[in-house]
This record gives C-alpha cells, structure tokens and sequence, in this order.
C-alpha cells in the first residue's frame, strides 16, 4: 500500500511538473474541451453557484480534463471538482489564455459585415467630395453668367433668350445635385450607424479583437470505464428578486389567485440550458468553520467628551474622541450637544455601518481571506453591540421580533425554492421572469377610507396562505377581474401568516371630511380648544358592503402638558383588540360600518365625532408632526 501511494505521489509530481509545457504546447494550437453541460444553478442575491457535468474520456490513470470555456464571471478561487468511486480529483486549476483572432463563425461573419459595410462608407465619401467639387463648379458658372450678363449689357449686346437658357440650366442642376448629395449623406449616415451596431455585437460576442478564454484544468486518478465528475463554480452578474401577481374576482368565495414569480437578471455570459434552477436569499460564505471570536474592549472617555464616538475607516469600530468641554451631554452615555445627531440618528448609522461591513464579510469568504473576513465580522459585531447603547429600549425589542426585509447580507429569513421542472436561462441584458409557485387563498373583502389623507375609498382583502412557501419583499402587480387596478409592496410574510393587500380605488364609494365647528374657552388655568368633525360616506353600489373609516386626533406624547379627549363618537369607534391595544392610544380612530346600497345623497352616512384639547393658557401649539 505505501508503495503505491509513493508512486502516485511520483507520478503526480512528474504530472505537474511537465504540465507547464503541455499547457504551453496546448496553447499554441486549438484547445479540446471535454465534452460538459450545465446540470443545475443556484442563483443567490447577487451570485450564481453553477454545477456543470464533465464527462472523462476512457483513459486510465492520471488524466488531465480541461473544460473550456467558462464565463468571464467566474470567480476563480470558488472552482472545486466532485468525483466518484472511479473517479479521484486531485486538483482543479483556473488558467486563462489569450487568443488573438476569433476562429468562431459568428464572429468571422460579423468582421466580414463590418469591412464591407467600411467599404460602403468609403465609396459614399468619395461621391460626396465629387458631389461637392461639381457645386463648386456650378457656384463659378454661376459667377460667370451673372458677369457676362453685366458685359453684354454695357455694351447693349444682350441675348435674352441665352441668359434666361443658362440660368435655367444652372437652377436646375443644382437642384438636382443638392437632392443627390443629400441622398448620399443619408446613405452615409445609416451606414455608420449599422457600423456601429455590427461593432457592439462583435464586442459582446468576441470581447473586442483580441479575446481571454478562461479553463478550468482538472486532475483526475481514473480507474477504469467512462465517466463523468462535477465542477462548481460561483459566477457573479447574477441576481434575482420575487414579484407577485394577485388575480382577483372581487367575490369572498372566489379565491385570490397569486403568482409568485423571480424576475432573474442573468449577464454571466453563459446560458443555463435545461438545467435545475434553485433560488436561494442565503450567502455562499465558502468557509467551512465559524470565525474566532475576539475580546470586547470597551473605551471610556469624560462626559465633557463629544457626543459621538467617531468611526475609524480602517477597522470599522468607533474610536473616543477628544474631550470637548462645555458640553453637558457629551460622551459615550448619550449623544447630543450642539450640531450632535439624536440617539436615534446615530444608532441607525452604526447599525448602517455594521451592515456593509457583513457584506464585506461574504465576499472576503469568497476570496479564500478567511483572516480579514473573521476580522470584519468581529468589527461588525462590536458596531452592533455599540449600538445597543443608544437605541431606545423599545427599538431594539421591535427590531429583534419583526425579522428584516430585503435581500441583503445578513437580513431577512434565508429560504430556498427548488424549481421543479428544468428551464433553459440564457446570457443576456435585460430581466427574465420565471414562476416560482402559483397559490390560491381565501380572501375577506372589505373597504377602506381615510378622508384626512384622500377622498378615493379602496378596496382591501385579508388573506392567508397554508403552504410552506414564505413570501418575501417585492413589487406585487394587482388585476381585479382581468383588469390592471394598480401596483403595492409586498412586505415580509411568512408561512402561514394572515396579510392585505390592496385592489386599487373603488368609484362607487366616495368620501369628503368637514370641520363643523371649532370653540375656544378657558377653564381655571386652562385653555380649552373643541374640534367637532363629520365625515359623509356615500355608496353607489347595488349591495351592502363593510367600510373601515379612519382618522385621527393629535396625540400628546407628554400627557402633563397637553390633554385630549374624544367625547361623543356616532358611530361608536371600533372593538377591534388589534386596533384597541395598538392604534386607539396613539389618537388614531376606526369606525367598522356596513353602508347600504344606495346610500348618498340626502342618505348619505355620517360619522361625527369632537375631540377637546387642554392646554395651559400661557402656552401655544408649536406645530403637528406625523410619526
């Protein structure tokens, strides 16, 4: 046993060292790729992770295979070869190799098209410089008719019927030379624009004149028969994004119908034909073993120091700055101070920060720089615990139950969608929608109207889907029985979870909000200010339907300053728990009506109500401010 492993190892290393020369010899005449096809793709956020099937040829032992070419996207430390029982890969390279004419047919066709359309040109040049000589010749006859004329009637020789032949001669053929040279710029002009067309297809199909071929060289220990081994490799110029389509009757017993579609932006410049597509929102980090974890330090700086710490570019982590006397609110503790960003502010940028930092953290990873890449996530980690200190209480509570949207490292849940039939996935410029599932959902119908914001009524349903598949941010296109009513955002929804969506304005319900009256009075100490409103809820429709109405009070965020009250609702605001426990207490309010049909007019539906606001007498509102 250890005598064949020692002449494997031999004859690897005389494998090796000779391929140098073979690669050189190989590169001088055409290279011979073993037959491959692309079985399957991952397609992530902003990267592709292709599988493509190299079949061996029959040769036994040590075998070098080169699968050529592959897109110019490749990431060349990702390569890596699976093989079999027969089959061992020993080691996979990436070379490229510079070519300096084009042998492919299509591109041969499109040099030829260009050299005669250059021709062309050349020859539209030319009959525009003669074309231009023979005007000028035209402009001297011209010049010598009108001095001739001149002459000959000084000396009272003068021939009506010559003058009147040669100028008709010099207007004619000078029309006729200006249309023919006009003609010819037209040909001209489309003829260096179908140049210029002719050139950007060589330059996308060859890379310009002289074109980079990229190989993957794989070294194999064959033991017998035909067979095949698989190469992977992560491209990038690849991307994709959900977006929904909602097909909807209008009917609660009809269900809503969703198409949930990836729009895929393929530029890899390699085609995905027949191959098993999977869309993935995680991040091919390529690290097999989690970063080390470093030591916290912690800076203290006196509370005379400035409100923030700034960040140092190299590292990403905030660094003290120096004292700044005077200023009360300074330091680490809580930012503030003259020219200071909030709390809040400041908290959002760091939490920015950390963010990019792991993004940078992923392409480190891709990079085989696992050292920088544990250094980044460390450095992302102590912006985030920096963080905490500023961020209210309630912030971070909100910001660790509801999971974060959008496909960027690091945010929202990581799902996959293994598409169940092959698809064929061309290189090419533009986006290229595909169906990820189609779902039917039962749908409650109900209408919505917000009069202090606008007076259109719109259509809602409430839905739930019961399959697995988590729905993820994205652009929605919304038909109501057949018909385009508009377009929405999509927000997160996971498996299971109830969610709205809108159907756009329905013109049979209409809505208009009034101030009916408005006192001012003054109670002990106190001002008292009395808003009375009503709103008109108006139904041209042929049944009855359930409306939400919604307004609003002004809220007092510091109750001991300011007091208000909502006396005399009619209707009664609504019982909704949902609506009692979050939106009652910030001044919001909600009406559930069902308005009948044909209700305007002199039956138009009323809503009133009156709110009182109490303030100190010696004080005034500064301003209303929606949050």
């Amino acid at each position: 046993m250890f005598l064949r492993l020692s002449a494997l190892a031999v004859g690897i290393a005389l494998f090796v060292s000779a391929a140098p020369t073979r690669g050189q010899d190989k590169d001088k005449d055409a290279v011979k790729p073993a037959p491959s096809k692309v079985i399957a793709v991952t397609v992530y956020s902003n990267t592709a992770l292709v599988i493509r099937e190299v079949t061996v040829p029959e040769a036994v032992g040590l075998t070098e295979v080169v699968v050529s070419p592959l897109p110019p996207t490749t990431m060349q430390s990702s390569l890596y070869a699976e093989g079999n029982d027969n089959i061992r890969v020993l080691s996979v390279r990436y070379r490229t190799r510079a070519i300096a004419e084009d042998t492919r047919e299509e591109v041969r066709k499109l040099e030829a098209e260009i050299k005669g359309l250059q021709a062309k040109s050349q020859a539209f040049e030319a009959d525009l410089k003669a074309m231009g000589e023979n005007l000028k010749l035209l402009d001297k006859l011209e010049g010598f008719t009108a001095k001739s004329l001149e002459h000959l009637t000084d000396k009272g020789q003068l021939d009506p019927e010559k003058i009147i032949a040669m100028a008709k001669f010099v207007q004619e053929d000078r029309a006729k030379r200006t249309k023919e040279q006009l003609l010819v710029k037209q040909q001209l002009e489309d003829n260096t624009a179908k140049i210029a067309f002719a050139q950007r297809q060589l330059e996308e199909k060859s890379g310009g004149r002289v074109r980079t071929e990229r190989d993957a060289v794989i070294l194999l220990d064959k033991k017998a028969g035909v067979g095949t081994v698989k190469l992977n490799y992560l491209v990038g110029s690849a991307s994709w994004r959900p977006q929904y389509k909602f097909r909807a009757s209008g009917k609660d017993k009809d269900p809503v119908t969703v198409e949930y579609q990836a729009a895929i932006d393929q530029r890899t410049g390699e085609d995905w034909t027949n191959a098993q597509i999977t869309l993935s929102t995680a991040q091919p980090l390529l690290n097999a073993a989690p970063p080390d974890l470093k030591a916290l330090a912690v800076n203290v700086s006196p509370v005379g120091a400035v409100a923030v710490a700034p960040v140092d570019p190299a590292t990403g982590i905030p660094v003290p700055a120096p004292s700044k006397p005077g200023d009360p609110k300074g330091g680490f503790g809580g930012p503030g101070g003259m020219g200071m960003p909030s709390a809040t502010e400041y908290a959002r940028d760091l939490d920015k920060l950390s963010k990019d930092l792991r993004a940078q953290v992923a392409q480190n990873y891709r990079e085989k720089k696992e050292q920088a890449a544990g250094d980044l996530a460390n450095n992302a980690a102590a912006l985030e615990q920096f963080r905490d200190l500023f961020a209210a209480k309630e912030e971070l509570i909100a910001a660790s139950a509801v999971p974060a949207a959008g496909g960027a490292a690091g945010e929202g849940p990581s799902v996959t969608y293994k598409l169940p039939t092959k698809l064929t996935i061309p290189s090419r410029n533009d986006e290229q929608v595909i169906e990820i599932a189609r779902l039917d959902m039962t749908p409650k119908f109900y209408y919505k109207a917000v009069p202090v914001l606008t007076p259109n009524v719109y259509r809602l349903a409430d839905l739930t889907h019961g399959t697995d598949h988590v729905l993820l941010p994205g652009d929605a296109t919304m038909y109501l029985n057949g018909d385009f009513v508009g377009q929405t955002r999509l927000p997160l929804v996971a498996a299971g979870k109830p969610f709205t969506v809108g159907f756009g304005v329905d013109p049979q319900l209409q809505v208009s909000r009034i101030l009916v009256d408005k006192t001012r009075t003054t109670q002990g100490g106190n001002q008292v200010l009395t808003f009375k409103y009503r709103i008109m809820l108006s139904s041209y429709k042929t049944t009855p339907v359930p409306v939400q109405v919604w307004d609003r009070t002004p809220h007092a965020e510091t109750a001991q300053t300011l007091a208000i009250n909502v006396t005399n609702p009619k209707p009664a605001l609504s019982e909704d728990p949902l609506y009692v426990r979050d939106e009652k207490t910030r001044g919001i309010l909600r009406w559930d009506v069902t308005i009948d049909p044909k209700q305007h007019g002199e039956k138009v539906m009323f809503i009133d109500y009156e709110f009182k606001m109490e303030l100190d007498k010696n004080v005034n509102i500064g301003g209303f401010l929606a949050k």
